[in-house]
């Protein structure tokens, strides 16, 4: 699948270019990405996402970005979206390793992002994907100037990181890899009902996801497997191990949801206080997703993302 999904209450941004890289490993990842639609411009915003959404998912965002001078690049995370599914089971959010994940951002950078965006180059990834964008800042040190991150994925808001690990480990040695992690199951993310749930707190921009995966239910995925449970843990692990504040080279701005019950807020602060290149910043009431929530959330957000990128702060 390489084409976007474009409803009535989701219109395609004009100018987007479409297609895949292929990885290392015959992974197909689908990338989209659009020229900015005014003068001058001032770099290209990439987009990493966080585990079920897919490029569709962030249209308004990419129409934000692009009225503030800036190109966007993007691309679905293998295991989701219009990207290969890596087990049998196409509903399965499955990956072996975050490693895999770094490896393809660094792909996505240098076969699309670099030869075909104008610089400067800066980030801009929500949850999982700003775990990713954390475990590559090293290796982007001479192409991201600057990285602004959504409801980072350092711990869940429930249960610590090793003991997680620990637990889905046991289960991998049994051959349970694969197999959806407890309480996880073959229906789409998302499709609860509106009413409690923890993503957001704004009906319509819920719906529209709803809406999207309903027009082509290709680009949802359903719960994550055990292995993706534990290569998550040991990816947070990582994170915060006390040698990696030296692996963050460039400024880096982390947007918490003060009403967050995905992730851990508390662990996100204490990273923020031991990485002297990391700052925070806490919206009251806003949920998990940041940029899918209610305009008085998403314009402190865009102000803070502003004064940011623009070096201001």
């Amino acid at each position: 699948m390489a084409g976007l999904v474009e409803i009535p209450s989701n219109p395609l941004p004009k100018g987007a270019v479409c297609a895949t890289v292929t990885t290392d490993d015959g992974v197909d990842l689908r990338y989209a990405r659009w020229p900015t639609n005014r003068s001058p411009v001032r770099g290209t915003i990439v987009i990493l996402h966080g585990r079920t959404e897919f490029i569709e998912k962030y249209f308004e965002t990419i129409n934000d970005l692009r009225r503030r001078g800036f190109a966007v690049a993007t691309f679905d995370s293998r295991g989701q979206g219009g990207s290969t599914r890596l087990l049998g089971n196409p509903r399965k959010g499955h990956v072996r390793d975050f490693a895999d994940h770094v490896n393809d951002t660094g792909l996505f950078m240098e076969e699309v992002v670099l030869p075909d965006c104008p610089p400067p180059y800066y980030m801009l990834a929500h949850s999982t994907g700003a775990a990713i964008a954390l475990l590559s800042a090293e290796r982007l040190r001479t192409q991201i100037d600057r990285m602004v991150l959504t409801a980072p994925l350092l711990a869940l808001a429930r249960g610590s990181p090793r003991v997680l690990e620990k637990i889905t480990g046991f289960l991998m040695h049994f051959g349970l890899g694969e197999a959806f992690a407890p309480g996880a199951g073959g229906g789409l993310v998302p499709t609860e009902p509106f009413q409690d749930n923890p993503l957001t707190s704004d009906p319509v921009r819920y719906q529209r996801a709803l809406d999207v995966v309903d027009a082509d239910t290709s680009v949802g995925v359903g719960g994550a497997t055990v292995g993706w449970v534990n290569a998550a843990m040991r990816a947070c692990v990582r994170l915060g191990e006390p040698d990696f504040v030296d692996t963050v080279p460039m400024p880096v701005l982390m947007v918490l949801g003060g009403s967050d019950t995905v992730v851990s807020n508390y662990i996100a602060e204490e990273f923020s206080r031991r990485v002297k290149t990391v700052a925070h910043l806490r919206i009251p009431g806003a949920k998990h997703e940041i940029l899918m929530e209610k305009d008085r959330f998403r314009d402190q957000f865009w102000m803070a993302f502003d004064a940011f990128v623009s070096g201001r702060t």
